[in-house]
C-alpha cells in the first residue's frame, strides 16, 4: 500500500444524506460528529492488475466541510472500487468529558451499507483498516411486494441462519448460507409456518470472544451474533458467495415471498459490539462516545443495561434517526417484513438510564409512515431487571414476546402448583396484560422456547443446565428454567421416560398452537432437536447448535404432529381471534351464547385451587346465533402422576345434531395422536374420558350422520 497526495478533485459536499451517496458530480460522504475537532476521510483504491492498494487521505476543513455537526466532502470521481473509513481526533481530556478520540483508529461509517466481505471465521479488521464499501443496487425484485400476512394468521419460526443448514444432514447445496434457506423452502411450506424470524444478520465479529471449550481446547465463536458492528451492513459470512452477499440475501427474501413466507429480523439496537472501554473501538465510540452511548455522571464508565458492556443512547435524536433510517433501509431496500427488537426495554430509557413514560424512540418506530405495514415485536425486558411484558407500549402496533406465556405453560407442564388460573389466562390471549390498554390477543407473541434457553426437547429432558462446553464452568445461562426431566436427567433414557417426554412435547405443542395470540417456536423443536442440555449456546458453532436434520426422519411422527396442529390452527378461526372473549352478563337480558366455557372434570364445575392440575374448556364456534366454526373441547392434565377423568359436556346447541370426535390425544402413539375429523372416533357426551398425566386431549364437534 502506498500513500500519495490525492489526484482527485474535491468539493465541499452536502451534509445529507449521511453515509456515502453517488451524485452526478461524484461521490458524497457525510458523517455526524459533534465533538470531533479533526476528521480525515481515508480511502484505499484498488490498483488495476495488482493486489496492492493506493491510499488517499482527505482532511476535512471545518470551515468548508462542516455543516452543524455533519462533516462532508464530495469526491469528483465515478470509481467506486475502493474501501474507506475515517480518522477522528477531538478533545484530549477524554476521560473527563467521556470522549474517546484515538486518531490511530480507522473507523466504520455508521451509515455504510456494505463492509469488506469476509468468509465466516476470517479475521476482522474493524477499527484498524478501511472496511467500508459502497453498495451496488442492481437487483431485480421482479415486482416483489410485502405479503402483509394478517397477524391472526401468522405463525413464526425462529432460526439461526448458519445453524439452520450447517449440519451435514441438511442436504443443501450451500450449507449455512442464505441460499441454504432457499433450499429448505419446500420444507417450510409443508410445515405451515408463515414467517421466519432470523437471529441477527447484521455484521458482527464472530471472533470477538476469548473462551475455549475446556474439553478439547478449541476456541469458541460468537455464534448468535448479538454484538452488532453495524446496523446496516449485512453479515457477508452467511453468503455462499460472500462477495455478493447483499444480492444473495435479496434472492432469499424474494424466494421466501414467492412461497408466501415473510421475513422478520431479530435486530439489536440496545448495544454495539464495541463493548466496554476495553473493547475494540471500531465506530460509534471513536466518532462521538458521549452521543451514542449512555455514560455515568463522570463520563468514564458505561451504563450497562444490556449486559454487554455498553448501552446505546437510543432516545437521543441523532441515535433515533440512525435507528429509524436502518429500519427503513431493511424494509425499503431489503424487503424485510418485520422486526423483533432485542432487549427492547432499553429503547425506553433516557440518557441517564431512567425509564421514560412516553419514549420518543418507541413512538417513532410505531408511527413511522414507511414502517406502517411492518410487524414490530418487542422483547419487553432488558438485562438490568426492567420487565415490561404487558406495559411496553399502549400502541397496538407493538407486539411483545410474552414471557408470561412461556413461564406459565412451563409451570403447568412441570406439574407445579397454583398454575391453572394463570394457564387459562394465557390460553385465552393474556387479557390481564393487554386488555386494559385496549390491545388484543394479537399483541401476544406466544412461545415456550426460543434461541435463549433449553430447546423443547431439553425442556422435558433436563432439570439442570449443562453448559460446561461454554468455558465458564457452568456459571453462564439461566438457572431458573422451569423444566422437568420426566424422571431421568438427559439421554440416553429408559423407554418409559422417552414415551413420557414425547407425550409432553406434543402437549406443549398443542397448547402453544391452539392458544389465542401469535405462536412462535424455534427451528428444530418440531422434530425434537437437542442442545445436550446447554441452555446458552451463544458460542457453540458446532453440532450443539447446528440442526441435525436426520431427526426429521427419526422423529417424523413428532414432525407430523406439529404440521397437523399448525394446519388445524390455520383452518379454524376459533384459534385466531382478533379480540378477547366477551363475558356476557345474563342480567343484561341479551341472552348471548358464551364464546368460551371453562370447566374442571365435570361440566359447569370449575376448580381454580392451588393444588388443581387439570383444566378443560369449550371454544364455541357459534357467535351471536351464527355458526362460524366448529366447537372444540380441550382437556389438559398437568399432573405428573395422576390420570384425570374428564366428562365432556353435551355439544353446544344440540338442535344442530352434532357430536364430539377425538382428534388429538397426545398420549397416543402416531397416527392415533392426531386424526382427521372424518377418521376420528366419536366420543359420547357426559361419559368419562380419561386423560393420562401430562397429556392433552382435543375434541371437535361434527355433524352427526343421518
Amino acid at each position: 500500500m502506498s500513500i500519495t497526495l490525492s489526484p482527485i478533485k474535491t468539493k465541499s459536499g452536502s451534509p445529507l444524506p449521511l453515509g456515502p451517496s453517488i451524485r452526478s458530480q461524484g461521490i458524497n460522504f457525510a458523517l455526524f460528529s459533534r465533538h470531533a475537532e479533526r476528521v480525515i476521510l481515508i480511502i484505499d483504491f484498488s490498483i488495476t492488475g495488482s493486489r496492492d492498494t493506493e491510499r488517499l487521505e482527505f482532511p476535512l476543513d471545518p470551515r468548508e466541510n462542516r455543516t452543524g455537526d455533519i462533516w462532508h466532502i464530495l469526491l469528483e470521481t465515478d470509481n467506486t472500487d475502493f474501501v474507506y473509513g475515517y480518522r477522528l481526533d477531538g478533545p484530549s481530556d477524554h476521560l473527563i468529558k467521556g470522549h474517546c478520540y484515538t486518531p490511530a483508529n480507522i473507523l466504520l461509517d455508521p451509515f455504510c451499507h456494505n463492509l469488506v466481505a469476509r468468509n465466516w471465521g476470517d479475521r476482522a479488521y474493524y477499527g484498524s483498516r478501511p472496511c467500508c464499501r459502497i453498495a451496488s443496487r442492481n437487483f431485480d425484485w421482479q415486482g416483489d411486494r410485502p405479503l402483509k400476512t394478517p397477524l391472526s394468521e401468522t405463525v413464526i419460526y425462529e432460526l439461526h441462519l448458519r445453524g439452520f443448514t450447517r449440519h451435514r444432514s441438511a442436504n443443501v447445496r450451500y450449507p449455512g448460507t442464505f441460499l441454504g434457506i432457499v433450499d429448505k423452502i419446500p420444507y417450510l411450506k409443508k410445515l405451515g409456518i408463515t414467517a421466519i424470524e432470523l437471529m441477527p444478520v447484521t455484521e458482527f465479529d464472530e471472533n470477538d470472544i476469548t473462551f475455549s471449550n475446556p474439553e478439547d481446547g478449541h476456541p469458541l465463536k460468537n455464534f448468535w451474533g448479538y454484538n452488532p458492528i453495524s446496523f446496516f451492513a449485512l453479515k457477508s459470512g452467511y453468503a455462499a458467495d460472500w462477495r455478493n452477499h447483499i444480492n444473495e440475501f435479496k434472492k432469499m427474501v424474494l424466494a421466501l415471498h414467492q412461497a408466501g413466507i415473510e421475513v422478520f429480523l431479530d435486530i439489536v439496537f440496545n448495544h454495539s459490539g464495541e463493548g466496554g472501554y476495553d473493547g475494540t473501538t471500531s465506530s460509534f465510540r471513536g466518532i462521538d462516545n458521549t452521543i451514542y452511548y449512555l455514560l455515568g455522571p463522570e463520563g468514564y464508565e458505561y451504563l450497562n443495561f444490556s449486559g454487554c458492556g455498553n448501552t446505546l443512547n437510543c432516545n437521543h435524536p441523532v441515535v433515533r434517526d440512525l435507528i429509524r433510517d436502518a429500519l427503513r433501509y431493511w424494509v425499503v431496500e431489503m424487503h424485510v417484513d418485520g422486526f423483533r427488537f432485542d432487549l427492547a426495554s432499553i429503547l425506553g430509557r433516557d440518557q441517564n438510564g431512567h425509564v421514560l413514560s412516553n419514549p420518543p424512540m418507541i413512538e417513532m418506530i410505531a408511527e413511522d409512515p414507511v414502517l406502517r405495514d411492518t410487524k414490530i415485536i418487542a422483547e419487553a425486558w432488558d438485562a438490568a431487571g426492567l420487565y415490561q411484558v404487558g406495559t411496553f407500549s399502549t400502541d397496538d402496533r407493538w407486539a411483545e414476546w410474552n414471557g408470561r406465556f412461556r413461564d406459565d405453560v412451563r409451570d403447568f407442564m412441570a406439574g407445579h402448583d397454583d398454575t391453572v388460573r394463570r394457564l387459562a389466562t394465557r390460553i385465552a390471549g393474556s387479557s390481564d396484560l393487554y386488555q386494559t390498554s385496549s390491545r388484543s390477543p394479537l399483541s401476544s407473541i406466544n412461545f415456550i422456547t426460543s434461541h435463549d434457553g433449553f430447546t423443547l426437547h431439553d425442556l422435558v429432558s433436563y432439570n439442570e443446565k449443562h453448559n460446561l462446553a461454554n468455558g465458564e464452568k457452568n456459571r453462564d445461562g439461566e438457572n431458573h428454567n422451569i423444566s422437568w426431566n420426566s424422571g431421568h436427567e438427559g439421554t440416553p433414557s429408559p423407554a418409559d421416560v422417552r414415551r413420557l417426554r414425547l407425550r409432553r412435547l406434543r402437549s406443549m405443542a398443542t397448547i402453544l398452537l391452539l392458544s389465542q395470540g401469535i405462536p412462535m417456536f424455534t427451528a428444530g423443536d418440531e422434530f425434537g432437536r437437542s442442545q445436550r442440555g446447554n441452555n446458552n449456546a451463544w458460542c457453540q458453532d458446532n453440532t450443539i447448535s447446528w440442526l441435525d436434520w436426520s431427526l426429521a426422519e427419526t422423529n417424523v411422527d413428532l414432525l407430523r404432529f406439529f404440521r397437523l396442529c399448525i394446519a388445524l390452527r390455520r383452518d379454524h378461526s376459533v384459534f385466531t381471534r382478533e379480540d378477547f372473549f366477551h363475558h356476557h352478563n345474563p342480567a343484561d337480558g341479551l341472552n348471548l351464547e358464551p364464546e368460551i366455557t371453562w370447566q374442571y372434570l365435570h361440566p359447569d364445575q370449575q376448580n381454580w385451587s392451588v393444588d388443581c392440575h387439570g383444566l378443560a374448556f369449550i371454544l364455541h364456534g357459534m357467535f351471536s346465533g351464527i355458526r362460524q366454526d366448529d366447537d372444540f373441547f380441550i382437556m389438559l392434565n398437568g399432573d405428573r402422576e395422576k390420570t384425570l377423568d374428564f366428562i365432556p359436556p353435551h355439544v353446544p346447541y344440540p338442535e344442530e345434531t352434532r357430536t364430539w370426535r377425538k382428534i388429538i390425544d397426545t398420549a397416543a402413539d402416531s397416527p392415533h395422536d392426531f386424526k382427521g375429523l372424518r377418521d376420528a372416533p366419536v366420543v359420547q357426551a357426559m361419559r368419562i374420558l380419561s386423560v393420562l398425566p401430562q397429556a392433552v386431549v382435543v375434541l371437535q364437534s361434527d355433524k352427526m350422520s343421518k
